[in-house]
């Protein structure tokens, strides 16, 4: 944006979501003046940059939503917040793929998000290299387990030059082990970590966007249709106490546990991604280790 006049001869200016200021010289500013930061312009500037930081945060958790929740997008809603450069900035470069009349994506004619237009629908460049357009209504934003060829994926991606602005292609994924299955209600490889103090899990919990409850890191889930939520044991005593953790399970039908082998592959991998970050934060044991992770 332009530079707006203000008291003193200084211009002040939005850089993204930072307030740059200039003297009556023309000279760039490393800071805002301390006299002018209750100035009008200066607040305003400052209100406007934190509502753009909101919302791009909640453009990404709604596009983080669909990816992991397996929801179909329409075209058209893309078209419409697509020039929104915060939208922009979590959509592009996604790898997509059409849905078809059945309802199942279409992987053969995946690639990855250049554009959306309300007339000419969704430019993409497909796994052959070629910039081509979707001509259908809607389209899935695959989560990585769901990929087949996700290291060949990966690696044309690189050579592509291509940036994500959510985690798609380079996130975590966990594959359910054959031995796991049958009728066992929850996992315990993350189990027994300790905390110095429960306030620490839950704050590392929190920071990765999980919601606690009851004594469980919380993330929701959709699979097949299906609303889910793996739910992971960090303690429910007081926040200054010593936590240990527990399993790690999912349920269904308003709090029913789900059996393991029951467990689809995109609610076992979001489950042990929750898991593995607030595990990593634990009190390591091993003194050659450092101290905490």
């Amino acid at each position: 944006m332009g530079w707006v006049e203000t008291t003193g001869g200084y211009a002040v200016t939005l850089d993204g979501t930072r307030v740059r200021c200039r003297n009556a010289a023309g000279r760039a500013l490393k800071q805002v003046p301390a006299k002018l930061r209750d100035d009008a312009e200066v607040v305003r500037l400052r209100q406007l940059a934190e509502w753009l930081e909101r919302h791009e945060h909640e453009c990404r958790s709604q596009v983080d939503a669909w990816l992991v929740r397996s929801l179909p997008v329409p075209v058209g809603l893309l078209a419409r917040v697509w020039p929104d450069e915060a939208w922009q900035g979590a959509l592009r470069d996604l790898v997509v793929a059409p849905v078809g009349a059945d309802g199942r994506a279409e992987a053969d004619r995946a690639g990855f998000l250049r554009d959306a237009d309300p007339e000419r629908g969704l430019g993409i460049v497909d796994l052959d290299g070629d910039s081509v357009r979707l001509d259908c209504e809607q389209v899935l934003i695959p989560h990585p387990v769901l990929l087949e060829d996700l290291d060949d994926l990966r690696e044309f991606a690189t050579e592509l030059g291509v940036e994500q602005g959510l985690e798609q292609l380079f996130r975590e994924v966990w594959q359910r082990p054959e031995t796991a299955g049958g009728t066992a209600l929850e996992w315990g490889a993350y189990a027994d970590a300790k905390f110095e103090e429960l306030r620490h899990a839950t704050a590392r919990a929190v920071s990765y966007g999980y919601r606690v409850r009851g004594g469980y890191a919380i993330c929701p889930l959709t699979e097949d249709g299906r609303a889910l939520e793996a739910a992971y044991w960090i303690g429910d005593d007081y926040p200054e106490a010593e936590a240990y953790t527990g399993g790690l399970e999912w349920r269904v039908d308003g709090g029913r546990r789900l059996p393991i082998g029951e467990v689809g592959p995109v609610a076992w991998s979001e489950g042990l991604r929750m898991a593995a970050s607030v595990y990593a934060g634990r009190v390591v044991k091993n003194e050659d280790e450092e101290g905490e992770l």
